[in-house]
């Protein structure tokens, strides 16, 4: 009632403008989406520390009123629009582009009443006091956005198809500013998404935003979603940054820094900033104020190899993406966000909700999986940042301009340098969308989420690789990376709906070892992570040593280059062993907040000497060995003096992930442990370090060595449970080495002297005061469902699978449950 009271008073005073604070978000209808956010926000989260610049919107009634006082124009506007349709229907692009410029010049010569200029200048001096400027100047800076809408069409989304104009200075330059918003109803992306979705175009208005302008051309800016927009995982913030204004990362001109927070320890007061990953940053876009106008400059490598906001910033925008995602009704939400580089503050910009997969259905899981027999040999053409996780087959066709788009035919796979709103016209009947440049915002990406097309962006050289008519398959389902490949690969897929999955008394697990894949593993119907492999993150995420690292200052001048080279985009650090303990406590941490609160296993590093010699620095420290594989491997390097201080920052990521990320569901694993005497000296170097089995913490072991299984009651006073390596089990029981060729058909997973020792394992454990889990983590149940039963009927407390045979052996452990009346 207050608020009506106010808005009436306003009203009362003005008819085509109101205060952002005047409105809320059931002014959707007057101001559109967008401004109705800004003044919810501005209303109701100031008060909780979110910080929104203030501003005004002109109304949906000041856009109408500005047509009907140009006599003929309205008319003149339909004939145009009639033909554009006709135009569009039968694919004569360049007509329907004409028409729309026409239409964009028929609104820039109309004249602005003079009433509705009065009302924007009057509310326009009152911003500028508002920002703290002298009346007698020209001007607040201001941002003039675009924000469509329509009375009868309240839930339409119009985000992003309408201009914006930032830096806009003095009441002239708003009034012109103003038109050419109005003007941009009229843009191809405009026109063809109301032809689309069966929009009148007479019955969409405009209201535009005036909003005092954040300096963050010379500060950084960027995005935020309240949830992974690939997979829809929903328990983390990802935030995405840049130098500069927030334009280029919009238009996905450059390739953005990458954050993600995991929600739920946030709001306990952990600091979970479980990835980090510095982008390219090729531009900053600067207000130039002798030209007046917006330019693009290079950023210096210097600066591009540092991060675009600090770790508490990117905590403070994250606290802010949940307070707003909570007042908006917990519906995930698509954030802009700005630094202001003259003060140093924070601002949120705009806020609107997520409608890709806040739609789609959580309970259906599709996964794909490449065929291991394909009739042809599997070639990779490029690689990029995958968009979405679908599958895409057909023709390549580069355009290079929007001018060649009447060239595309549907279904073609669209390969060009970067897309922006000129292309819209033939994106929706892409077989899948390729572009050079850009990143997850980018314009391409955005529309391929929105169609469910799948996507590559920021493929280098794809248009170097591809050429017109090439037959190509492009797979967004195997991780961050996308990848194109020659000819038709063939993939399957299963659609699986969880809910039609019983529960199980056999609790299921994952084997995984990549932490890009996690977000979208997570929604598996599983219980948790059986075995998170450390030593891919070794490989992958760092690739350097860790003695290379801690002793780095011995290095040789060639080993410290590269070193220094691949920590690049990372830190700053202190001393170079923290860029070990940062990204294996990303990597790992990735891993573990996907399945929080569900517990996930990780198994300390488990590289042979010979693996561990290919890191970066790692030949001067491993010794060469006849067979690695029962080698200087597991346990026995972690209290040996030759290695226990590189063990030692294993057991600082491990803390970091429990402590500062506040992620207690990561349990820890020891392999290849031969003795309970070795067991014990591993506990107690990790306590050394401040780690303790019993704080919370249990602590696993491999049971692969039959000693393992022997004396399954000495090491159950050590250790909490026992994990099956069904591998290395096999493999020591039969005498067999897993990598000979000539004996390798003798290596049976199946066989009875294997299957006896994990039936003694889990015979013993349970024996134990307190009974101690068994599960198993080897390969044998994904491979064998019937070593999988037998397991079943044996008691196991866990079964660890890879996630393509999740679905297949969950339904024969209910089955088998069910047979043996569990």
């Amino acid at each position: 009632a207050e608020h009506a009271h106010r808005c009436e008073m306003v009203r009362e005073k003005y008819k085509y403008v109101i205060p952002f604070r005047e409105l809320r978000i059931q002014d959707v209808p007057k101001v559109g989406g967008k401004n109705a956010s800004l003044g919810e926000m501005v209303a109701g989260l100031a008060e909780a520390g979110v910080s929104v610049p203030d501003g005004f919107a002109t109304t949906a009634d000041a856009y109408w009123h500005f047509l009907h006082a140009n006599e003929g124009l309205l008319e003149d506007m339909r004939n145009l629009l009639e033909g554009a349709e006709g135009a569009k229907l039968h694919r004569n692009v360049r007509e329907f582009e004409e028409r729309g410029k026409k239409l964009r010049q028929m609104v820039r010569a109309a004249k602005v009443p003079q009433d509705l200029v009065d009302e924007i200048k009057d509310m326009y001096a009152e911003l500028t006091k508002l920002a703290g400027m002298d009346e007698d100047s020209e001007g607040a800076y201001v941002a003039v956005r675009s924000s469509a809408t329509a009375e009868d069409l309240p839930n339409a989304s119009f985000a992003g198809q309408q201009d914006s104009f930032l830096h806009v200075h003095g009441v002239k330059e708003l009034i012109e500013r103003w038109v050419d918003c109005c003007a941009s109803l009229f843009t191809a992306r405009a026109i063809t998404y109301r032809h689309d979705m069966g929009f009148d175009h007479m019955a969409v208005a405009l209201s535009v935003g005036v909003q005092i302008m954040v300096r963050s051309d010379t500060g950084s800016s960027g995005v935020m979603f309240t949830l992974d927009p690939e997979s829809g995982f929903k328990d983390v913030v990802l935030v995405q940054g840049i130098y500069g204004l927030g334009e280029n990362i919009v238009q996905g001109r450059v390739g953005p820094d990458e954050f993600l927070v995991h929600k739920p320890t946030l709001k306990q007061g952990f600091k979970p900033l479980v990835r980090k990953q510095c982008g390219p940053k090729e531009m900053r876009m600067v207000y130039n104020a002798e030209k007046r106008t917006l330019v693009n400059l290079s950023v210096p490598d210097r600066e591009r190899r540092r991060l675009s906001v600090t770790d508490e910033e990117v905590l403070l925008l994250a606290r802010w993406g949940m307070q707003i995602e909570e007042h908006y009704g917990n519906k995930p939400m698509d954030i802009e966000w700005a630094k202001d580089g003259d003060t140093g503050n924070l601002y949120i910009v705009q806020a609107r909700p997520e409608t890709i997969h806040s739609r789609s259905d959580i309970n259906v899981y599709r996964q794909y999986t490449r065929k291991k027999e394909q009739k042809i040999p599997i070639e990779v053409l490029a690689e990029g940042i995958a968009v979405g996780n679908n599958i895409g087959y057909g023709a390549v066709r580069v355009i290079e301009s929007p001018k060649q788009i009447d060239q595309f035919q549907p279904g073609e796979i669209l390969v060009t340098s970067i897309t922006d709103p000129a292309w819209d016209p033939i994106l929706k009947d892409a077989g899948a969308i390729i572009t050079e440049r850009g990143g997850r915002t980018s314009h391409a990406a955005i529309v391929a989420r929105e169609m469910g097309i799948p996507a590559i962006v920021g493929a280098e050289g794809a248009r170097k690789s591809l050429s017109d008519g090439m037959e190509i398959t492009v797979s967004c389902c195997e991780g961050d990376r996308g990848k194109i490949y020659k000819g038709r690969v063939d993939f399957s897929v299963v659609e699986i709906d969880v809910r039609t999955l019983k529960e199980t008394k056999t609790k299921i697990m994952l084997n995984i070892a990549r932490p890009d894949k996690a977000l979208a593993a997570a929604s598996l119907p599983c219980d948790g992570v059986g075995l998170c492999r450390m030593e891919f993150v070794f490989a992958d995420h760092i690739g350097i040593h860790p003695l290379a690292l801690t002793r780095f200052g011995l290095m040789p001048k060639d080993v410290q280059l590269k070193i220094n080279k691949m920590m690049e985009g990372h830190g700053p650090y202190q001393q170079p062993q923290d860029f070990f303990v940062d990204m294996l406590a990303q990597g790992v941490g990735t891993l573990v907040a996907a399945f929080y609160p569900r517990p996930v296993i990780l198994r300390m590093s488990d590289l042979k000497t010979n693996e561990y010699a290919q890191l970066v620095g790692g030949s001067l420290f491993e010794p060469k060995e006849e067979n690695p594989m029962i080698g200087w491997r597991g346990a026995s390097r972690y209290y040996h003096k030759d290695y226990k201080e590189g063990f030692m920052l294993e057991v600082e990521a491990v803390k970091k992930i429990r402590e500062e990320f506040g992620l207690t569901n990561l349990k820890v694993m020891i392999p290849f442990c031969r003795t309970p005497e070795e067991g014990k000296k591993v506990i107690d170097t990790m306590a050394e370090a401040g780690l303790k089995r019993g704080d919370g913490l249990e602590l696993y072991v491999m049971a692969e060595i039959p000693s393992n299984i022997w004396m399954a009651e000495e090491f159950s006073e050590h250790f909490d449970g026992f994990s099956i390596g069904s591998n290395d089990l096999t493999q020591l029981t039969l005498g067999i080495d897993r990598d000979a060729e000539r004996i390798y058909p003798l290596f049976d997973e199946c066989n009875k002297a294997v299957k006896d020792s994990c039936a003694l394992l889990i015979q013993k454990a349970h024996a134990h005061d307190p009974p101690r889990k068994v599960g198993i983590c080897g390969q044998a149940p994904s491979d064998h469902p019937d070593f999988a039963a037998f397991l079943v009927e044996q008691g196991i407390d866990t079964i660890s699978l890879n996630t393509d045979a999740v679905v297949s052996t969950k339904q024969s452990i209910i089955e088998k449950e069910a047979a043996l009346g569990i």
